[in-house]
């Protein structure tokens, strides 16, 4: 059994991973703010050890850590990765002040692995799969500061020995996603035999099943890894939003016809986006087991199974 402290708990990929440990049993800390949301986490909420903390409260912080002193620490804390989190002073505390304040309380501890989640928004547009080694080339506020804190963490690396790991995370998707995200609003309207508004179809993803985006987290904590590395977690498979249509077509035998440019494109729509996995794969022994098709059918089954529950919500 480890202790593990993860923040950003309340959240999609945090829950999941919660979830997850508590599963195998090992204790669970969570570090979230006074005014989380827990729905995701209701029925699981008397075995987790929750701390309210603010990752900005640097004196807060470095006791907390102490005395919990985890032996996996998974930083999941973000803010700006929806479009409807714009507010560029919370997007910097919280990714840029709270990475470096949490990482400074862990430089005295005995911690095993520190892995914390980055996003694929880093590499900004690219017409290819970058590798992790390529140059970054952030084009957004989140992307900026998601930059800045897998630095913080490549340098509390080589200069405290703190063992880091950062994962460039790809399009995640599954059960507890927010509703308002994509593949959630095609399986709410496929339920009812029809396509939400779409956008341009060969607008692209490389999409992530959640069962597979938390065997790498897990890998990457118990693996033997250099501190300070970088792991793209993807399928390396891109999906377009013509695909992702019909593969939902034929789960949900839809006969309505799509209505493509019913939608307009996102600033942050682009034709090129999936990973490079070639690293993870080859030093953690990772592959996803998920198809596309595979992930999507396991995901409707679970919305399907809250049917009778309210646990669907959205910001």
């Amino acid at each position: 059994m480890k202790r593990a402290l993860i923040t950003g708990a309340a959240g999609f990929v945090g829950a999941n991973l919660a979830r997850h440990l508590l599963a195998s049993g090992n204790k669970v800390h969570i570090i979230c703010r006074p005014d989380s949301d827990f729905w995701r986490l209701d029925d699981v909420r008397n075995d987790l050890q929750t701390h309210d903390i603010s990752l900005s409260d640097a004196e807060a912080l470095q006791v907390c850590v102490k005395k919990i002193n985890p032996d996996w620490i998974f930083h999941l804390a973000a803010h700006g990765a929806y479009s409807w989190q714009n507010d560029i002073e919370r997007v910097m505390s919280t990714n840029v002040v709270g990475t470096a304040n949490l990482l400074s309380a862990c430089v005295k501890t005995n911690c095993e692995a520190f892995i914390a989640a980055g996003s694929s928004s880093e590499y900004g547009y690219k017409d290819h799969a970058p590798a992790e080694d390529e140059r970054v080339d952030p084009n957004s506020e989140y992307a900026i500061a998601k930059a800045a804190a897998t630095h913080f963490c490549k340098l509390y690396a080589q200069k405290y020995g703190v063992p880091t790991a950062v994962l460039r995370l790809y399009s995640v998707y599954g059960s507890y996603e927010d509703k308002d995200r994509l593949i959630p609003t095609i399986i709410a309207n496929g339920l009812q035999g029809k396509f939400p508004p779409l956008v341009d179809p060969e607008i692209a993803r490389d999409f992530i099943y959640i069962e597979d985006t938390i065997s790498a987290f897990i890998a990457a904590a118990t693996k033997e890894i250099k501190p300070g590395s970088v792991y793209n977690v993807g399928t390396g498979k891109q999906t377009t939003l013509r695909d992702v249509v019909s593969t939902a077509r034929e789960i949900f035998d839809i006969k309505q016809q799509p209505q493509w440019g019913s939608m307009p494109n996102r600033k942050w729509d682009t034709s090129v986006w999936v990973a490079n996995n070639e690293k993870l794969c080859r030093e953690l022994s990772w592959q996803p087991k998920y198809s596309f098709k595979e992930g999507l059918a396991k995901t409707i089954k679970w919305y399907q199974q809250q049917a009778e529950r309210p646990v669907i919500k959205s910001h």
